[in-house]
């Protein structure tokens, strides 16, 4: 009888619990949405203990709203679910034709799977001159000095666009803005390595691009801002794009003054730096560098490597996955939804990796309308999803074997282990938290359409998240 005492006791102090933390969250948001720089806003925050899934706090959790980064945590649990923490991705190097002496008759191919991270600095395994020297080591093992063929890119496995629909202009040339392709390198970025003036106005000198831009060419409409006033660049770049501009301003005071773009095609790039290595290396090649996308082009039929020379393997999925959360990588996402399109159809799409997503939730209790979803990383400001969608993610999360590497790899704000996502009036956080009490909660806070200093809404919604520890 003692133990029914104590459990009914247990029992009405949770219940009181909650029901005080509703009443104090309630009058919180109350005198949050007040606030003159959310006159204009829509505003939803859900709330729900993560053990029981009770709900503590419920405004407009059904309400679609752009999640900016914070839809990287669906990109991230589906890969998770359809991919595994294991998973790896596979570049291989191979060659048609035969070897006669030191010479190959034939082509040598880059067979791409759409690794984001070939030529990563993130990883020691794959930097670009650790797998350089690894394709050294292999064309030595078979005396390999010259090869009579072509070297060709092959990103057939993907679809030839790299950028989702609805990312924005001023993004996408950007090094935030890179788009997924067959065949990435260098997390398809680069650095413009500029000289501003001495004095606001004076022109901005570009010194060099490293790694080396190929084909495209810059126009510099570049202007010094003033000291300490910061990096005001867009760089204006589309995908294959041959002539960019960069605009805007970078502050007077540097020596030099580095900004980072998105390669406008990474398989040319990578093409060009194995040419060099090649080079380097006494390796002869009588060819030339072409893409898969060329033989498409011209209506020709993309020759097929015979033999595997070597395979790169990338780190595995919850790595991968780390520096995702972590460093909100778009492209990683990206890549991701193209991924899960590919190993489920045998060819990776954006559109088919979305569809096979919002069947996956929609199985889960997900509604396909509050998963509105048009990339895998957030940036397109025409993604709409519910905080009830992502706090739903985040609790089913919880539930599987992989949970650990998921939860280690949010990124901790503010006291709270929570993703963080910002675009243009966009402010947003998704994550777990353990109050005082020890009750853990998963929210989800999205804010669109505000007014004012970002970083002021910034401070105002952690304030409010305050109240859950």
């Amino acid at each position: 009888m003692k133990t029914v005492y104590l459990f009914i006791s247990l029992l009405v102090s949770t219940i009181s619990f909650g029901q005080q933390m509703e009443s104090v969250l309630d009058n919180a948001f109350k005198a949050f949405e007040s606030d003159s720089q959310f006159k204009h806003a829509t505003i939803s925050l859900y709330v729900v203990d993560s053990k029981t899934g009770n709900v503590v706090f419920d405004k407009n959790a059904q309400v679609g709203l752009a999640p900016a980064s914070c839809l990287k945590v669906v990109t991230s649990v589906s890969a998770f679910e359809m991919l595994g923490k294991d998973y790896r991705y596979k570049t291989e190097f191979g060659y048609s034709g035969a070897l006669e002496s030191n010479t190959l008759n034939g082509h040598f191919f880059v067979i791409a799977s759409g690794d984001p991270t070939l030529g990563s600095w993130r990883w020691e395994a794959t930097k670009m001159d650790t797998v350089q020297q690894k394709l050294l080591a292999a064309l030595k093992q078979k005396n390999v000095k010259t090869i009579t063929g072509d070297l060709i890119m092959d990103e057939s496995k993907w679809e030839t666009g790299a950028t989702p629909g609805g990312w924005t202009w001023e993004d996408i040339g950007n090094y935030y803005g890179a788009g997924a392709r067959g065949l990435n390198w260098h997390e398809n970025q680069y650095d413009l390595i500029l000289k501003p003036g001495k004095n606001a106005g004076d022109s901005v000198d570009i010194i060099a691009t490293d790694p080396e831009l190929q084909v495209s060419v810059m126009v510099n409409e570049l202007k010094t801002g003033k000291a300490g006033s910061g990096d005001n660049s867009i760089i204006y770049l589309p995908e294959d794009g041959l002539i960019g501009y960069v605009r805007g301003t970078v502050p007077a005071g540097n020596k030099t003054f580095i900004v980072s773009g998105s390669m406008p095609n990474a398989s040319i790039s990578l093409a060009a730096e194995i040419e060099k290595y090649f080079r380097n290396n006494d390796i002869i090649l009588t060819g030339k560098s072409k893409t898969s996308v060329l033989y498409f082009l011209n209506k020709e039929k993309l020759p097929v490597a015979a033999k595997t020379l070597m395979t790169h393997f990338s780190p595995p999925l919850d790595s991968i996955n780390y520096w995702f959360l972590q460093k909100s990588i778009n492209l990683y996402g990206e890549a991701i939804i193209k991924t899960i399109a590919y190993e489920k159809t045998g060819f990776g799409s954006t559109d088919s990796g979305i569809h096979i997503i919002k069947n996956f939730w929609s199985k889960k209790g997900i509604e396909k309308s509050a998963l509105h979803i048009i990339d895998g990383s957030g940036l397109s400001p025409a993604n709409r999803v519910t905080t009830h969608a992502l706090v739903t993610v985040m609790q089913y999360a919880k539930q599987q074997n992989w949970y650990s590497s998921f939860y280690n790899a949010l990124p901790e704000q503010n006291g709270i282990k929570m993703k963080s996502g910002s675009i243009g009036g966009v402010r947003s956080y998704t994550g777990y938290v353990t109050g005082k009490s020890g009750t853990e909660y998963t929210f989800s806070f999205i804010i669109n359409n505000y007014d004012g200093n970002p970083g002021a809404v910034r401070e105002k919604m952690w304030k409010l998240l305050d109240f859950l520890k």
